[in-house]
This record gives C-alpha cells, structure tokens and sequence, in this order.
C-alpha cells in the first residue's frame, strides 16, 4: 500500500510543479489538500494532520520554487528589486505564523484554508484593475505587506504566490513579472516555514516516523522529486497562454478544492 501513496505524492508534486510555475504559487494549494487526505489514510494523529500537511508542503516549496524562479529568471521576469524589499518582513512573518500554527487546532487551520481559497478564487473571478498611478511602496510598507503575507503562508502551507501576485499586480507589475517575482519569493517563505514547523513539531507524541518535525520526509520527496521535472513546463506556458483565462481556471479549480475541504469539515 505503500507504493500507492509514493505514487500519489509524485502525482500531486507534477500538478504542484506546473501551477508553480504557471501562476508563481509554490504549489501549496495543491498540495495542502491532498496532504490532508493522505495523511488521514495513513492514520496521522487527526490533532496534528493540519500541521503535517502544511510543514510538508512548505519544505517541498523549498525545492520547487528554486526551479520555479529560475525558469521565470531565465524570461527576465523577476524583478529582484521587489524580492529584496519583501524578504525580511516575509521572513518574519512565516516564522511567526509557523509558529502560531504549532498551538492552534487542525480543525482551525482547515477551515481557515477553506476561507482562504474561496477569497483567492473570487479576487481571481472578479479581476480587479489597480488605479494606473499605484507603485510598489518602499521598505517600510513593504515590510509590513512581507510579514502579513507571510503569517497567512505559513498559516496555509503556501509559497505565497497567491498573495504577492495579486499584490505586484495591484501595484501595477505586469503580471508576467509578477508571477516570476512572486516565484522567487516563495523560497523565503518556504525556506522560514519549513524551519519553522520542523521546530514546532519537535517533541510531540504520535507523530510517524521519518518525521523532522511537522515534515513528514517522505511525502516531501516525493513530492520535491517530480515538481522539479515539470516547474519549468509551467514557467514556459505562462509566457504562452493569455493571463486573463489562466486566472479563471485556476480560481475555478481553487472553488473546487475549497468546496471539497468544506465538506470534510462539516
């Protein structure tokens, strides 16, 4: 039965690694919810399913969003201006949610996914326009925009794509690049989330073996291994396809995952 599960990461680091690199997203949203479903068939500890699923999702993010951003690197279409004056509040901010993570229940954290999913998909289905004069704020807003940003990514299990995005395009970044620099954000976040929760989840009973923490390291390798191969097909169809049918496909599709948790919940 084991075999079956290792097919399914791979599975779900494929669709994560595309989504990475279509929309600069890090693949959490994928992966958070088929984590949870997994982990509940493996018979994971129920009061620690939620943080498993998120610390694994950011660790794999690590990995997939280097292949992410290098891909978009390769376009030009990372502004690392934006990523350097993000970074410390992202930082500090993912440390911090990780950390609140570790106390609040998984019956909490599912349902603010669920919440967080169907706000994403309705920014998405609406497209909102930014005002033509609106520029990216300088260091201290933009620390303080980094730190939220990164208290809901760790909250959530996502490299953060799903905010920095819609915020470089609120600013009036094209939304090439923003998805290129939301890319490389996501390994800050990803990098300070993983940390986070394999600390969080030192010394807790019940969790399975091949734990660091709240990373369950086979699922992660799994994952890392094929998310990799195909974030750079990702990179390359976003410079492809037109964003305007890219967003309502993803929001559709993030409509679906949300419905479906909502109904696990309830």
């Amino acid at each position: 039965m084991e075999i079956v599960y290792y097919l399914l990461y791979a599975a779900a680091g494929a669709a994560a690694g595309i989504l990475a690199g279509l929309l600069g997203v890090g693949g959490g949203i994928v992966i958070v919810p088929i984590l949870s479903v997994l982990f509940a068939w493996q018979g994971i500890a129920p009061e620690y399913l939620m943080q498993m699923a998120l610390g694994t999702s950011l660790a794999s993010i690590m990995f997939t969003s280097v292949s992410s951003m290098r891909a978009h690197h390769a376009h030009g279409a990372v502004r690392w201006n934006i990523v350097k004056l993000i970074t410390p509040g992202i930082v500090l901010g993912t440390l911090a949610g990780s950390k609140l993570a570790a106390w609040l229940s998984s019956g909490f954290l599912k349902g603010f996914f669920v919440f967080f999913l169907y706000y994403v998909s309705l920014q998405m289905f609406l497209n909102f326009k930014p005002k033509p004069s609106r520029e990216i704020p300088g260091i201290g807003p933009m620390t303080g925009v980094g730190g939220f940003i990164g208290v809901i990514s760790a909250l959530v299990g996502i490299g953060g794509g799903t905010l920095t995005v819609p915020f470089m395009t609120f600013c009036n970044v094209p939304m090439h690049q923003a998805v290129g620099t939301g890319a490389a954000i996501g390994f800050p976040i990803a990098v300070a989330g993983a940390v986070g929760y394999i600390f969080g989840g030192m010394g807790k009973v019940g969790l399975p073996e091949a734990s660091l923490g709240f990373v369950y390291l086979p699922a992660m390798i799994g994952l890392v291994v094929c998310s990799m191969l195909t974030a750079p097909t990702g990179a390359r169809i976003a410079h492809k396809l037109p964003v305007a049918m890219l967003k309502k496909v993803f929001a559709g599709f993030l409509v679906i995952m949300a419905t479906r948790m909502l109904f696990q919940i309830l």
